[in-house]
């Protein structure tokens, strides 16, 4: 049997450096697009973006670029971009090439991907629509979430889109028993180390996996790090047939990473400096996330929206690949109502009586029309006092008030700031305290006592425990 030749090296040399991006000029044969180069002993990476011409690639570097120089050779690995997948990434900090950076040994038992794979054929897709609990009171009545579907955690900085992605990275594997991914695009280091620390203090380490593209590394590395998260998260739905929480914190620094790389490849930028390519590279990144005949990948992904402008286009395009849209409220977070929610903003595909059920979805509605109810009512509560209402509408403050109270809930992840003990509250607990509070049982109670508990069982317990400073402070805050 004759021997295939060995193929001979591809090298080129470079003739251009502006930045991060990186021009190359080839004399055997021009590279594929997203091909990785290599360059300086393999210390600097680069991935061909485009062919300029017959002899010239444009590639962009996904390591920073000192030390690279004209005339260096740079050598075609003729490969994409590749990860590590397998069972020995659980528990494990990766960064955009697959490689460690949680100071431990080289991961066993994994082998290498590229991170450029087409989304599931629709044949494969399931058509059955699931929701998928994440024990958060306000979430499941009013914004219930899809399994396989995709969510977006919408809202400025600091109203806990971070706080809110890791309780559900610990309810997903006490309760789901599924593995998490938590991709960080653009994330601060502190924040990369402060969030393994806690999820090794929770004891849900064993079944996550976190993948970083610090907010220090270079543009082409952040925008291929929710790749690489991606195809480790396929592995587990597709190999190990398990459900997936893929956690996404920020999509917003996704797109502005994009941003950042077509400017640097000399591109026109289209409205208010985004590139012009932004839907196509954000929906081949969201299409990969689908419910198969294997598993499902449910993604939450919180969104950063500029000077809170959600005409945004970043925050317009994001939102047309959403199954429920979660609005995080500012208002809500300086009053104390934790998770900070605004549940007149936030919508769910999901919530539909033919999913849902007929009950939650009455509930729910009456909810948000007491809920708003007690909006319009609020302007004239400020300029003329609750006295000035009917009954009928003091009914519904009053209603509206003890529902918002009740929609709150402490957190696990929360525990070691607030000293109060983390719940988790299933969907028909939730249900049996909203309809309950509907039907004006708990009036005689005050607001406090529904403030931070779980089920609705816990209230007139909590009631027993309040001091009679807390109900007076509760009445004088009502007449003001």
């Amino acid at each position: 049997m004759r021997e295939e030749p060995q193929r001979s090296i591809n090298t080129g040399r470079v003739s251009a450096i502006r930045g991060s991006v990186v021009d190359i000029e080839f004399s055997y044969h021009l590279p594929n697009i997203y091909a990785v180069l290599n360059a300086c002993d393999n210390s600097i990476v680069l991935e061909v973006l485009s062919q300029l011409d017959a002899r010239h690639v444009r590639a962009i570097a996904l390591t920073p670029t000192q030390g690279l120089a004209r005339g260096m050779v740079v050598i075609d690995t003729g490969a994409p971009l590749q990860t590590v997948v397998g069972k020995g990434v659980l528990s494990r900090m990766f960064d955009v090439f697959g490689e460690p950076i949680d100071g431990l040994p080289a991961p066993e038992n994994v082998i290498h991907r590229s991170v450029h794979n087409a989304p599931p054929p629709l044949a494969r897709r399931s058509t059955k629509s699931e929701i998928f609990t994440t024990g958060i009171k306000l979430i499941d009545v009013l914004i219930p979430l899809e399994r396989g579907g995709k969510a977006g955690l919408f809202g400025g900085a600091g109203v806990g889109k971070t706080v809110l992605l890791t309780e559900m990275i610990h309810n997903m594997v006490g309760q789901h028993h599924g593995v998490s991914i938590f991709c960080g695009i653009g994330e601060r280091c502190r924040e990369g180390e402060e969030l393994y620390r806690d999820m090794k203090k929770a004891g849900v380490l064993d079944n996550m996996v976190m993948v970083f593209g610090q907010m220090n590394t270079p543009p082409g590395a952040r925008f291929r790090v929710g790749h690489v998260a991606l195809t480790m998260a396929e592995y587990f739905r597709d190999d190990e047939h398990r459900d997936v929480l893929l956690l996404i914190d920020n999509i917003y620094r996704f797109i502005q990473a994009g941003m950042e790389v077509s400017g640097l490849m000399g591109q026109m930028p289209a409205r208010l400096g985004y590139q012009p390519t932004m839907g196509t590279e954000l929906s081949q990144l969201e299409e990969r996330i689908a419910n198969t005949d294997t598993g499902a990948i449910t993604s939450i992904q919180a969104v950063y929206v500029p000077a809170d402008d959600f005409t945004d286009p970043a925050a317009v395009h994001t939102f047309s690949h959403l199954s429920a849209s979660v609005v995080l409220s500012r208002k809500k977070a300086s009053e104390g109502l934790y998770p900070a929610i605004d549940a007149l903003q936030s919508n769910s595909r999901m919530a539909t009586p033919s999913i849902i059920g007929e009950r939650h979805y009455q509930i729910a509605q009456d909810i948000r029309s007491t809920l708003a109810q007690y909006a319009e009512l609020k302007d004239i509560i400020a300029m003329l006092g609750m006295e000035q209402l009917s009954s009928a509408d003091q009914h519904i403050v009053g209603r509206a008030r003890r529902l918002e109270r009740f929609l709150t809930q402490p957190f696990f992840t929360t525990e070691q700031f607030s000293d109060n003990k983390g719940k988790w509250v299933s969907l028909d607990d939730a249900l049996d305290g909203c309809e309950r509070i509907l039907n004006d049982e708990f009036k005689d109670l005050p607001e406090a006592a529904l403030y931070m508990i779980g089920a609705i069982s816990e209230a007139r317990e909590k009631a027993k425990h309040l001091s009679d400073d807390e109900q007076r402070n509760e009445l004088l805050s009502d007449e003001a």
